[in-house]
C-alpha cells in the first residue's frame, strides 16, 4: 500500500513533542493536515497518497492526541491549539503552506490562519461545526465525560463503544432512531485501530471537543483572509452546516464531497482537494 510509505517523526516544542505524519515531495506548497477531536494523524493517512503526488503534506497529532504531548493550558482554546501547531510549522521550517482540517481540526486550521495570515496560503475548512450558544454550552459539557481507569479494564470497552458508535449516530451517546447516520460501520480492523489511538489521548482529546464547540466561529471564521473551501461529506453529521459556515468566510467556495470514512471515498475526496489546491494555494 501507498500509505506504507508514510513516514512518522517528532518535532520538539517547549513543552514536548508533536507527533506527525509525512509523505511526498516538490515545488507545491506543502500542505499541513488536522486531524478532528479523537484519534490522531492516522484519520489523515488515506487521503496523504493523492495529496502529496507533488507536494509535501504533513499531518500532525494534535496537542493531546495520538502521541503528541498534551497541551499547555487545563482548558485549551482553540487559539492555543493553533499556536502549538503554528510553533511546529516554524520549527519545521515550514514558511508558507495550506492547512487541512477536519471538524475539531478545522476550527485549529481556522485560527491558525488568522493568527499567520501571511504562512497560510491556503485553507480547507472539513465538516465545521455550527451551534446556538445553548447547545455549543451543553455539547461542551455534555458530549465526552471522562473516561476513568478500570481495574478490570471497562474503560477500555467504554471507548471502544464510543468509537463504533461515533459512526452510527448523532451525537454519539444518543442512540435511538431520530439521531442514526448513514455511515454504516468500517472494517473491524478500522475500529481497532482508531480505538487504539483514542486511547492513547484517553486523558486529553475531550479538550478538544470541549474548545471545538465552544470556538465562536460566528466572530472567528470572518476573520479569515486566505482562500478558503468549506467542504463536507455527503453523509456527515454537519452537512445542513456547510453553507452557514461558507456565508461566514469571505469569498469561501463549498464542497461536497463522498467523504474521508471509507478508503476509496477519501482517496477521491483528497483528488478533488488537490485540484483546487493547484489552483489556489500554488499560485
Amino acid at each position: 500500500m501507498v500509505t506504507s510509505r508514510i513516514r512518522r517523526g517528532f518535532v520538539d516544542l517547549d513543552e514536548g513533542q508533536l507527533h506527525y505524519r509525512e509523505l511526498g515531495s516538490g515545488d507545491r506548497t506543502p500542505l499541513v493536515m488536522l486531524h478532528q477531536a479523537s484519534g490522531s494523524s492516522r484519520t489523515m493517512a488515506p487521503m496523504m497518497p493523492a495529496l502529496a503526488k507533488d507536494r509535501r503534506v504533513i499531518a500532525i497529532d494534535l496537542p493531546g492526541n495520538g502521541d503528541s504531548c498534551p497541551p499547555i493550558s487545563e482548558d485549551p482554546t482553540m487559539a492555543d491549539y493553533a499556536d502549538a501547531i503554528g510553533r511546529a510549522t516554524d520549527a519545521m521550517a515550514l514558511q508558507r503552506f495550506a492547512v487541512y482540517g477536519f471538524h475539531a481540526g478545522a476550527s485549529v486550521a481556522a485560527e491558525l490562519a488568522i493568527a499567520r495570515p501571511d504562512a497560510v496560503a491556503a485553507l480547507v475548512l472539513d465538516s465545521v461545526g455550527l451551534y446556538e450558544p445553548e447547545e455549543a454550552e451543553r455539547l461542551a459539557n455534555d458530549y465526552m465525560p471522562p473516561v476513568d481507569r478500570h481495574p478490570h479494564g471497562l474503560h477500555l470497552i467504554q471507548l471502544w463503544h464510543y468509537v463504533r458508535d461515533t459512526y452510527l449516530f448523532w451525537p454519539w451517546h444518543q442512540t435511538d432512531a431520530a439521531h442514526a447516520r448513514a455511515v454504516g460501520l468500517p472494517p473491524l480492523a478500522e475500529l481497532h485501530d482508531k480505538t487504539v489511538e483514542v486511547i492513547k489521548g484517553m486523558d486529553h482529546f475531550a479538550k478538544l471537543y470541549r474548545a471545538a464547540f465552544l470556538h465562536d466561529k460566528a466572530t472567528r471564521l470572518p476573520m479569515i483572509t486566505a482562500p478558503t473551501l468549506v467542504t463536507v461529506g455527503r453523509t456527515n453529521s454537519q452537512r445542513d452546516k456547510l453553507d452557514a459556515v461558507a456565508a461566514l468566510i469571505p469569498g469561501a467556495e463549498t464542497l461536497v464531497t463522498d467523504g474521508i470514512y471509507a478508503p476509496s471515498d477519501a482517496d477521491a475526496t483528497a483528488r478533488q482537494y488537490a485540484t483546487w489546491l493547484m489552483t489556489q494555494a500554488d499560485q
